[in-house]
């Protein structure tokens, strides 16, 4: 087993327990049900989060360096060692952005309206949550779902009203993360966009090139059709020589002289 191997195993599994998770999480701070059903959807959100526990352990296990593995996955780990924080936790379904970018690939590139827009309503939704959590527990003034929507909308969007802010230690963690992901949404929503205009105009020139090679392959033909044509009709100055008439030589042949010598003159004589 490598760790390929265990991530398209897990692709799937991980996406459930992220959806299964933000329903959950939902429920409970938007409702806020007390009773069997809050029990249960606690019991919900321990058994999401032990998905998330196995998927870093068996990771961690799998990794060809292990040391480099564990520095450069620090926020997967906060997420399975610090269960308590709840609105850190919910931060855990940002794994469902990274296992669809995965799946995507740069299909996902090519569409940036649907890709931009998905992204960033899934982290205002979550940090809605995680927020109202956060404040309504420590008495902040974020007390309403609508309200957490509001400002998480003017935190990301860097506009900042004032007129709604964060007052508990985790609500204030909360929107220093968010205030970083409306940077660096900027960020990759521009580096996106100069990609695809790349691959646009690299895919025009290739065209504009095979193009160009077909008509001079093409002119090339032409003028090899030319010159068998004017082979044939002119076939040049030593055909032209070998095709002429010889002159005729005549050879005048002599007066053969009688055998006996004698003159005819004297014999009339």
């Amino acid at each position: 087993m490598t760790l390929e191997r265990w991530r398209q195993i897990t692709e799937w599994p991980l996406i459930v327990a992220s959806v299964l998770f933000l329903v959950t999480y939902s429920i409970q701070v938007i409702v806020d049900p007390r009773g069997e059903l809050g029990a249960l959807l606690e019991d919900l959100l321990w058994v999401s989060w032990g998905t998330f526990l196995i998927d870093y352990i068996v990771s961690l296990v799998l990794a060809p360096r292990r040391w480099h593995w564990f520095l450069t996955h620090l926020f997967n780990l906060a997420t399975v060692v610090l269960p308590m924080l709840r609105p850190l936790r919910v931060l855990r379904v940002v794994t469902l952005l990274a296992v669809l970018q995965r799946t995507a690939g740069r299909a996902v590139r090519g569409q940036i309206v649907i890709y931009v827009t998905g992204a960033t309503l899934l982290v205002v939704y979550v940090a809605s949550l995680a927020v109202l959590d956060a404040e309504r527990a420590g008495g902040g003034t974020i007390s309403t779902f609508p309200d957490a929507i509001w400002w998480a909308f003017t935190t990301i969007t860097t506009v900042g009203y004032g007129d709604l802010s964060p007052v508990t230690p985790e609500g204030r963690m909360i929107a220093v993360g968010l205030m970083l992901s409306g940077i660096a949404l900027l960020g990759v929503v521009s580096a996106t966009f100069a990609s695809w205009i790349v691959e646009q105009v690299s895919a025009e020139n290739t065209s504009r090139q095979a193009a160009t090679v077909a008509h001079v392959d093409a002119l090339r033909a032409e003028i090899a059709e030319l010159r068998t044509v004017l082979a044939r009709t002119d076939p040049g100055p030593r055909a032209a020589d070998s095709a002429a008439p010889t002159a005729p030589t005549t050879a005048t042949a002599p007066t053969a002289a009688k055998t006996d010598g004698s003159d005819p003159r004297a014999s009339k004589n």
